[in-house]
């Protein structure tokens, strides 16, 4: 079974946190009204920004993959996001409550991460990765896990797509202890915070 890539959409795919008058290269602007987003939030559509290069590289990691949103747009990325893309419909994670109390200081997601995952390997992209989430889940998954942070004002970039492939290359049951240097990306070894 092929491990799962848990994709978030706001900070690796949209980097909203760039400049606002300045579109990072590479990327289009898309204005959209998801669920949640209205009028009181702002009278603008929400901007968006994505690289439709990210559709591929990521359709090309599917072979390696199964993937997965793990985003607050939940389904609403087949909508909105996929499509710009070139994405299939994907399995999305329904989160039981969004932005709640989590464990140990974690990430609201990452207990949901470790349900949805059950004993499977995984790699999760996401902006909001932290120490303690790296901890929490070397304790608490059974078997190796990537947990990749990337820069919510840059986005994926090539060397995070490659981290990816070579992740997967490599196979998931493996020591993989040691941290490739350079790379923004953090390997968890099961067991390691026991």
């Amino acid at each position: 079974m092929k491990p799962l890539l848990l994709i978030d959409v706001d900070g690796p795919l949209n980097p909203y946190a760039a400049k606002p008058q300045r579109r990072p290269e590479g990327y289009t602007t898309h204005r959209m009204r998801p669920t949640g987003w209205t009028g009181a939030e702002s009278a603008k559509p929400l901007r968006v920004w994505l690289n439709h290069g990210h559709g591929a590289e990521l359709l090309a990691l599917a072979e390696a993959y199964e993937l997965v949103w793990a985003t607050t747009w939940k389904d609403e990325a087949n909508e909105w996001i996929g499509p710009h893309l070139g994405l299939p419909r994907l399995p999305f994670i329904d989160w039981p409550v969004m932005h709640g109390r989590a464990p140990r200081g974690t990430f609201w997601k990452t207990q949901y991460i470790l349900e949805y995952a059950g004993a499977r390997p995984f790699a999760w992209i996401d902006d909001d990765i932290t120490a303690m989430d790296r901890e929490y889940v070397g304790r608490q998954h059974p078997v190796h896990a990537l947990l990749m942070r990337v820069d919510e004002r840059i986005g994926l970039t090539r060397a995070d797509f490659d981290a990816l492939r070579d992740w997967a290359a490599r196979g998931s049951g493996e020591d993989r202890s040691q941290q490739p240097g350079g790379l923004r990306d953090e390997l968890v070894v099961p067991g390691a915070g026991r």
